[in-house]
């Protein structure tokens, strides 16, 4: 969350909090589900069950709503890959961390892509303040996976550089994606990772 949203969060009551995140979880299930174009602010009040003052009174306008938007997927996106996430620390934990991601895409049936990445195709030439906030959600995304890779290197296990790995690795999962999206077949991002953490295994000392 970005200090002003954490800021702005921490001023409003339990019931207050509780209404602005319906309102969020609301436009941010019509966002992922149709864009930012095609989400109206009438069926996000509808959705969230809400009135316009309500609305407004959390949220200036609809620009404010969709960077509380990017803010949520990006919470939902990490959070929903932890514990793994927090311990990629060694070519087991990536093959299980891969599995979680691939099994993701199948429970959804490989519909709608990355939350914050679809996000940011559509908005990163005319929003730069919601290209910045996407960018900052894929910089902890790929710090997440940097920190259990610089830990195998400190142990002496990875002899590559973790920073571009952790890079590569996310380009490779926003990639297969896009091609699983698009397909509906969680394929490309299997294949993807498995190529990738094949890749780094090759450059470990067990290799």
């Amino acid at each position: 969350m970005s200090s002003t949203e954490s800021t702005a969060a921490t001023r409003l009551t339990r019931k207050g909090q509780a209404t602005r995140e319906r309102i969020v979880t609301a436009a941010a299930k019509h966002i992922f589900e149709r864009g930012v174009a095609r989400t109206s602010l009438d069926e996000v009040k509808a959705e969230a069950g809400v009135s316009s003052s309500q609305l407004y009174h959390y949220f200036a306008d609809k620009h404010a709503l969709v960077l509380a938007v990017i803010d949520h997927q990006t919470e939902a996106i990490l959070d929903g890959q932890e514990p793994l996430l927090s311990q990629l620390d060694s070519i087991k934990a990536l093959r299980a961390w891969r599995d979680l991601l691939v099994g993701i895409q199948h429970r959804l049936h490989c519909q709608g892509g990355c939350p914050i990445g679809t996000i940011g195709a559509e908005l990163a030439e005319t929003d730069p303040a919601a290209r910045k906030e996407v960018a900052g959600g894929f910089d902890r995304w790929e710090a997440s996976i940097r920190d259990g890779l610089r830990a195998m290197r400190d142990r002496g296990e990875l002899h590559a550089d973790p920073d571009k790995l952790a890079l590569a690795t996310l380009a490779a999962i926003q990639g297969g994606l896009v091609l699983t999206q698009i397909r509906r077949d969680a394929t490309p991002l299997a294949v993807a990772l498995d190529a990738m953490i094949d890749h780094i295994a090759s450059l470990t000392t067990s290799a």
